[in-house]
């Protein structure tokens, strides 16, 4: 997947991060008088949540280099775009019960107790960090791009699609860590609406990459060589 999609996928998505993040970022405590001070915190909180996200992206990069190497990246990445088609198509009510898993449950009891800690410090430091452990809370959105790491086969590129990914959600949740109370209910309610339409295009986009169709940028032809082939050097 070609990089740039990173900052897209971000920036598409981060309309569903002010229904999922949002009551964060207006919890955020304010401490200083100044907008100025006010808008560095803001601005730490969420270059928090790019750093975890390029630390997931190296992660994610690396091992997709290593399914790159055992000639299963092709594979991975139709099955990948078959999850998320199973998941867009999914009963809500079987996609609540994902959530009722221990694993999920307590890293979210944990981010929470995490965050009321941290907000009693009132410091630009600690908006950091809460931005940091925000990059953890479980999110579809950020499974995704994740996704998306992995499909780059290497670390450098899986990281920079991440912190791609993170600058295109960074708008929006500015815009919410300032004025979110602004923000209708309505407006997210349409805008959330067509956030299945772009998680479907990206799971079909997996599944063509996959084929190895020879289609330039949107599946193009890998010409893997052999592990054993020799290599002749003049």
């Amino acid at each position: 997947m070609e990089i740039w999609t990173g900052f897209v996928i971000g920036f598409l998505g981060s309309f569903h991060c002010i229904g999922m993040c949002g009551p964060i970022a207006l919890a955020l405590p304010i401490f200083n008088e100044s907008y100025v001070k006010l808008l560095l915190g803001r601005v730490l909180y969420n270059l928090g949540r790019i750093v975890t996200y390029t630390l997931f992206g190296a992660l994610f990069g690396l091992f997709g280099k290593s399914l790159e190497l055992a000639g299963l990246q092709q594979n991975v990445s139709i099955t990948i775009g078959i999850i998320m088609l199973v998941v867009i198509l999914m009963p809500r009510k079987y996609k609540n019960r994902l959530t009722d898993f221990y694993l999920y449950r307590f890293i979210s009891n944990f981010i929470k107790t995490s965050f009321s800690k941290l907000t009693q410090k009132k410091s630009n430091y600690s908006l950091f960090i809460i931005g940091v452990i925000n990059g953890f809370l479980p999110c579809g959105f950020v499974y995704v791009a994740l996704a998306g790491a992995v499909s780059t086969g290497s670390i450098y590129s899986g990281s920079a699609f991440m912190a791609l990914f993170g600058f295109g959600t960074f708008p929006i949740m500015l815009v919410a860590s300032l004025a979110g109370k602004y923000i209708s209910l309505g407006l997210r309610s349409k805008i959330n609406k067509l956030i299945p339409v772009l998680a479907l295009i990206l799971a079909v986009i997996f599944i063509l990459r996959g084929l190895n169709l020879g289609i330039p940028y949107l599946s193009p032809k890998l010409n893997h060589m052999p592990i054993n082939e020799e290599v002749i050097c003049h």
